[in-house]
């Protein structure tokens, strides 16, 4: 009987002790009491990087008739992976140190459903694949030589995706070998400054429902088999339907690390805006790098479940455009590091 009294005793005081934490917690700066509710007849969308203002235009097209977000993110980001001037998506992306191009893209709805597909090759759309593994099969991820057998049995054209300049770059580069990631590194590329990497793209449609994609051929000369953060939900891309959206762009190692995506979504749930969460991720990224290496940069950006949106960055260079009823505008993301 002495045991149980103890029990009972330590457990009301633990109890207490755990709404008391929470009491405390719920009055933090960084915490809102504020419910969040859905936004009807506003759709926006946002995506990263200056050529997201192309790719947003496309997903409006579709937004402004009612369709789904998830619709409207595939539709858009279809728009540079298709585009072979663009050597981080897609058609003519830059290949890995053999020289084969692999593509890596997710994609989540309202409903918590993902696909995604990592090291991709000979599809131009890997972000319809992801989008057909989530819609057909009990995955949420196919990888390699399964997701491109995948492909090929749902209709998907088998296709050269290493143009003749992405290959003379390629070959140049096997003169030194030299694998030293450049932060920004494609503002110093031929293609110029609008040629940037991963595009990450957040929706909310007339109904207040959300959704995302991410799409890249990822870091320029990776190792054989490498895959970034852009097809792993949560790191790259993450969705919840209650509070909002993330999408990143940059070093994926230093993305999957933190799991950065998810860690905004789940600040913005604390209250925090979508400017601030995405600062606290890039914070948590920071603390890893105290000597703040030159050649590392990486970019969050966030769409909350009122239609406000907010980017931050480790390092200056980092864009995102938007598109609404109000406006269709590029934002340079307030950042970490000079």
């Amino acid at each position: 009987m002495s045991d149980r009294r103890d029990f009972v005793k330590k457990s009301l005081l633990s109890s207490a002790a755990l709404l008391t934490a929470r009491s405390a917690f719920a009055h933090s700066p960084e915490v809102s009491d504020k419910h969040y509710t859905t936004t009807t007849g506003a759709p926006i969308v946002i995506s990263t990087w200056d050529f997201g203002k192309e790719a947003n235009a496309e997903a409006w097209k579709m937004l402004s008739k009612n369709s789904r977000a998830v619709d409207a993110v595939e539709s858009g980001v279809r728009v540079p992976e298709a585009d072979a001037t663009n050597q981080t998506v897609g058609r003519g992306g830059r290949p890995d140190r053999d020289g084969r191009v692999t593509l890596d893209a997710s994609i989540m709805d309202d409903k918590g459903n993902c696909g995604s597909v990592a090291c991709l090759e000979h599809v131009v759309h890997a972000i319809s694949v992801a989008r057909m593994v989530m819609d057909r099969t009990p995955h949420v991820m196919l990888a390699g030589e399964g997701a491109f057998r995948f492909a090929m049995d749902n209709g998907f054209k088998k296709e050269n995706l290493l143009t003749e300049q992405s290959e003379q770059e390629w070959k140049e580069w096997l003169k030194e070998h030299k694998y030293t990631p450049q932060a920004n590194i494609e503002n110093k590329m031929p293609a110029g400054p609008g040629n940037h990497d991963t595009i990450g793209m957040l929706a909310m449609d007339t109904y207040g429902n959300m959704g995302g994609a991410c799409t890249t051929s990822g870091m320029a000369y990776k190792m054989r088999g490498r895959i970034g953060d852009s097809p792993i939900i949560g790191a790259g891309l993450f969705v919840d339907n209650e509070v909002g959206a993330a999408t990143s762009s940059g070093l994926g190692e230093e993305v999957i690390r933190t799991v950065g995506s998810h860690l905004v979504v789940e600040s913005m749930r604390l209250g925090m805006s979508p400017e601030a969460a995405c600062r606290r991720a890039i914070e948590r990224i920071a603390a890893h790098h105290p000597d703040k290496p030159e050649e590392i940069q990486v970019g969050f950006l966030a769409l909350n479940k009122h239609g406000e949106f907010g980017a931050f960055a480790l390092r200056d260079g980092f864009t995102y455009a938007v598109r609404s009823h109000k406006e269709e505008k590029i934002y340079s993301a307030p950042f970490l590091w000079k």
